[in-house]
């Protein structure tokens, strides 16, 4: 067999969205001792490969960058490696680089969910095309296209028809569990919701405090606890908190070491997912791992992905929101029913068979038989 020179872009690989890099790409090395890969990593990434046939190499350009400058070095980068193919791993790609392409879509988020911010009307307006300009030409560009759901595959049809035949659905797994003791964090107390994530407004936490707002009112000993970065979405949020009954029982513990986010997940009474729109969406799941049971939003790939491990709700309705928690809160059975149904789901994804899949698209585009 000939021997091909395969890059994978993986400089998100250290950020949330990046574990599907990471994974892939450790994955990969257990299972292709033939071809010969090439890594691109931030310039301060010291990720070290174990198998010979990988090895990385620093790439210095911004993942997200409308740079001309940035493109055009980014793309005489990759024409220096002389790659038979490129995976990457992200939509986001340099607008001159052609030849073999591999790319994976994680979701539509950004099409929908753009936040202006204090972004002048002109230039976010500038920007929200763009993107989607990108994101076309990406995928004209692309031999395949990998996105981690099937709602994602019929998601991108609708909205680039020509993507049709060449997307191919590989799921995604669980993050890999620490393997460290579990410790308290000081601010989560007594019985409680959890939420973990980032505060987006596809995130639709607004409504999950409305409805935990109902809640509170016929458990008022329970709390929210909600675990991500204090960015600028949490702090606006916080702010909002304010102003709803429950805000008493409502915790923002801010960003939690991977110790205190698992004593968090054992502990808690449910896990609530109210998205709107994801691509895999890992955290609920990771719930389940840790036995956990899971009410859930109805919306985008959650069913697909979460199937008979959650309970789900209507992520537009308060109201509905907090009738399927005091649902499972007040029906001991059916939360047994779920934490058994959610240890059977998270067996379903891995790692071990996403890489493999991938592989096999890269030999499908390769012509490899």
């Amino acid at each position: 067999m000939n021997t091909r020179h395969i890059v994978i872009d993986a400089r998100v690989r250290r950020s949330s969205t990046g574990r599907y890099a990471d994974q892939l790409v450790e994955h990969l090395q257990d299972i292709d001792h033939d071809n010969r890969y090439t890594i691109l990593v931030a310039p301060d990434d010291t990720w070290r490969m174990h198998s010979p046939n990988f090895r990385t190499t620093p790439s210095p350009f911004p993942q997200f960058s409308f740079n001309p400058l940035n493109e055009l070095r980014f793309a005489l980068q990759l024409y220096r490696l002389k790659p038979d193919l490129v995976h990457f791993t992200m939509t986001q790609q340099p607008l001159l680089y052609f030849g073999n392409i591999v790319t994976m879509t994680h979701d539509l988020t950004m099409l929908h969910f753009i936040r202006r911010g204090t972004t002048p009307l002109p230039v976010y307006w500038l920007k929200k095309r763009l993107y989607a300009f990108l994101m076309w030409w990406s995928h004209r560009k692309s031999r395949r296209i990998v996105v981690p759901a099937k709602t994602i595959a019929n998601e991108l049809a609708a909205y680039q028809p020509f993507t049709k035949h060449k997307t191919t659905v590989i799921y995604e797994s669980i993050g890999v569990l620490p393997k460290i003791k579990p410790k308290k964090p000081a601010t989560v107390n007594g019985t409680y919701l959890m939420y973990q994530g980032t505060f987006f407004p596809h995130k639709n936490l607004d409504r999950l405090v409305a409805a935990f707002d109902i809640v509170h009112q016929k458990k008022p000993d329970l709390s929210l606890v909600m675990v991500g970065k204090a960015e600028v979405n949490q702090q606006e949020l916080a702010e909002r908190i304010k102003t709803h009954p429950s805000k008493g029982k409502i915790i923002l513990t801010g960003f939690l070491p991977d110790n205190e986010s698992r004593w968090t997940f054992e502990h808690a009474t449910l896990y609530v997912m109210p998205s709107l729109m994801e691509g895999f969406s890992m955290t609920a799941l990771e719930a389940m791992a840790y036995g956990c049971p899971v009410v859930s939003s109805n919306a985008s790939v959650m069913p697909e992905v979460y199937g008979p491990g959650a309970h789900y709700f209507d992520p537009l309705s308060p109201e509905d929101i907090a009738a399927k928690i005091i649902e499972v809160l007040d029906n001991p059975t059916l939360k047994k029913q779920l934490i058994a149904s959610g240890y059977k789901q998270v067996k379903k994804y891995s790692w071990e068979k996403l890489a493999a899949e991938t592989y096999t698209v890269y030999r499908q585009v390769l012509g490899i038989h």
